[in-house]
Order: structure tokens, then sequence, then C-alpha cells
């Protein structure tokens, strides 16, 4: 059994494992949307009612946190796609075949298992970039909302109070970006290395429990990076006085 701490290149390909698990969860993603957005009906059948009642639910919940049905529908597709995107990789990492799968290679003098698909949020390259995109909308509606009075939060010289929560602000910017990138991949990568590690020891049954626990945890991450953006969008439309 190998684990790689780093997504690996395969076949020659100048992308990586994790890279082309990726684009197969976009493409499945952009899939989805287009089947459910495609097919509305007037007379909803089972698989629109259960878009509806999905969709509301994340709708209500986010007007919960904005207090605004209009300003939920602003942030809310932004979020809805973290969650889609980050729960279809964290459980196509769980399909038979993913991360089993693969070609043997010589590194350092020994051969290892260089699969073809890698889940993509065991790969800190992409959590690092769902935390940069996230990062970066919080910027953008702050902005948005309250234009140049938004750096108020950052540069104030109003008082010394101010002038170093304005600081404080910087910093904690930065540590979104570490907080979101490695909660995400530090919960996949472990959760695939215990998978790994079972199947090594007992590779029937015994697996099962941790399959269903993964499936949980996959997608309680997902909403959790989902929420907490959402959560930080709303906020930086919020003037100091707010």
């Amino acid at each position: 059994m190998t684990i790689s701490f780093a997504a690996e290149k395969i076949a020659g390909l100048p992308i990586t494992n994790a890279v082309l698990t990726g684009i197969i969860g976009s493409i499945i993603t952009l899939a989805l949307a287009l089947w459910l957005t495609t097919t509305i009906k007037m007379e909803p059948g089972k698989k629109q009612n259960f878009a509806e009642w999905a969709f509301e639910g994340i709708l209500n919940l986010t007007i919960g946190i904005t207090g605004s049905r209009e300003k939920a529908l602003k942030i809310l597709p932004l979020g809805a796609t973290f969650f889609l995107f980050i729960i279809i990789n964290n459980w196509l990492g769980l399909v038979p075949g993913v991360g089993s799968i693969g070609v043997k290679e010589v590194v350092d003098g020994k051969e290892v298992l260089v699969p073809f698909l890698r889940s993509s949020n065991a790969d800190l390259n992409t959590t690092l970039a769902l935390a940069l995109i996230s990062v970066g909308a919080t910027q953008y509606f702050g902005l948005k909302h309250l234009r140049l009075g938004y750096f108020k939060k950052f540069i104030n010289f109003s008082s010394a109070i101010n002038f170093f929560m304005g600081i404080l602000e910087i910093i904690s910017e930065f540590a979104k970006i570490i907080s979101f990138s490695f909660r995400l991949f530090g919960n996949v990568f472990a959760g695939e290395v215990l998978l790994a590690v079972i199947i090594g020891l007992v590779p029937y049954i015994a697996p099962l429990p941790f399959y269903g626990l993964e499936i949980f945890v996959g997608f309680v991450q997902a909403l959790v990076f989902a929420m907490l953006s959402l959560v930080f969008f709303h906020v930086a439309t919020q003037s100091h006085a707010e």
C-alpha cells in the first residue's frame, strides 16, 4: 500500500489524477444543472419536486443568514455551486476504482501504483483554489455593496483601536484561506487514508461502515464550506455600523 501526499501525473500527461477527477466532477455538476433546468414543467414530476424542495431548503437557509430574499438570491448561486462541486468530488473519491486502478511506476527505486483518478479535494491545490475563489468573492460582494467604504474595515485611522482592528481584519482574510483549504483537504485526505488502511487490512465487509461514514463526512464538509462562504459573503456587505 502506497499513500501519496501529493497528486501524481499520469501516463506522462501534463495534468494530475486529481485535476482529471476535478474535470469529471465539473462535467457532472454542469450536466446535473442542465438536466434539472432544461426539463422544468408546470406540472412537476418526482425529479422536479425533489429539485425544488432542495432549492427551497437552501434558499430558506440563505435567507436566514442574510435576512433578505433579494440578497440571498444574489449570493446563493456561488454558494450552491461550491456545495455541488465539493460534494460530487468528495463522493467521486469513494467510487470503486478511484485511487486503486492505475499504472505501476518506479519512484525513488520503488515500484508504486499511480492511480488514474484521485479525489480532487484530497489535493491541496484544489482546496486552495476553492478557498481563494471564496475569499475573492467575499471582497467582490463587499465592494459591490459598500463601494470604497468597504476598505474602512481594513484601513481606519479614526482611532488606535480601529487601526489595530483593521490589521486584524486583514490577517483574518488570509486566515480564511488557510482555514478553508486545510479543513477540506485534511478531512478528505484523512478519510481516503483511513479507507485505504482498512481495505488493506480487511478487504471485505469491514470497510462498509467506514464508507458510510465518509459519505456523511463528504456531505458535511461540502455544507460547511458552502455555508461559511455564504456567511462571509453576507458579512462583507454589512457596513461597520451594522
